[in-house]
């Protein structure tokens, strides 16, 4: 197995940093699982009242959702993260999959604390937010940056990143309730 500083050499990145989004994402996205449940029974009712401005529409699939979907669209979300971070292994880091991904994914955090910012509180993946998912997207970059490969930021990237972050997680919850409903 080459080390860190033999990849650097040749311009390419560890495994640390590609395959570690699939771990930081598996970290961040078993909080959310975890705690989504009781956190909805429990806030939801209190959010609508302050935020009666907000969609019904909103407020009835935030309803709708119970664990058992939600949990499965976290492991139907495990494929593409899967597949991005293995595209980013290899190619060394060099994937505009990978990289996307990535973004999407540190992007995805920064939503978690404004949401938490938003309800003046914790909400479910907020925890992991703030100390798995922004520092290893940083620190990802930084790896990226170092070895030569990040893909410059053009006007528009953090509006893609976010873009392919949204399709997915929706993309996830759509086949969770066809294969939910099938049972």
């Amino acid at each position: 197995m080459r080390t860190d500083r033999e990849a650097r050499r040749d311009g390419a990145v560890g495994a640390a940093v590609t395959l570690g989004l699939l771990a930081a994402w598996a970290v961040h996205d078993a909080e959310e699982v975890a705690a989504m449940p009781k956190w909805s029974r429990d806030r939801l009712p209190r959010l609508r009242e302050r935020f009666p401005q907000a969609p019904d529409a909103l407020w009835r699939s935030l309803e709708s959702l119970d664990g058992r979907e939600f949990a499965a669209a976290v492991a139907v979300m495990a494929v593409p993260v899967a597949a991005a971070a293995a595209d980013g292994h290899r190619t060394r880091g060099r994937s505009a999959l990978y990289q996307t991904a990535l973004d999407g994914f540190g992007l995805h955090g920064v939503v978690h604390l404004a949401q938490a910012a938003a309800v003046r509180g914790y909400t479910p993946g907020s925890v992991t937010s703030a100390a798995v998912v922004i520092p290893f997207t940083l620190w990802a970059r930084g790896r990226l940056r170092r070895a030569g490969v990040l893909r410059p930021t053009r006007t528009g990237d953090a509006v893609q990143a976010l873009a392919f972050a949204a399709a997915a997680v929706a993309g996830s919850h759509m086949v969770a309730r066809r294969l939910l409903r099938r049972r």
